[in-house]
């Protein structure tokens, strides 16, 4: 089994869509907010988001 990727993001709202084109699987929108952390329930990828991220998702 291949590790999950993990993408780092600054953003608090993610949109997967598994990447490869036709390959991938719909679009799917993900929230981090207040978790840091989310998972796409398709393809399993991991955002992260960054430190400054989270500075600008709370208005700081």
């Amino acid at each position: 089994m291949q590790p999950v990727e993990t993408i780092f993001v600054d953003d608090a709202t993610v949109g997967c869509d598994g990447g490869g084109g036709a390959l991938g699987h719909p679009l799917v929108y993900l929230s981090l907010e207040g978790k840091g952390q989310v998972d796409c329930p398709y393809c399993g990828r991991r955002f992260i988001q960054t430190e400054d991220g989270k500075r600008h998702s709370h208005g700081h």
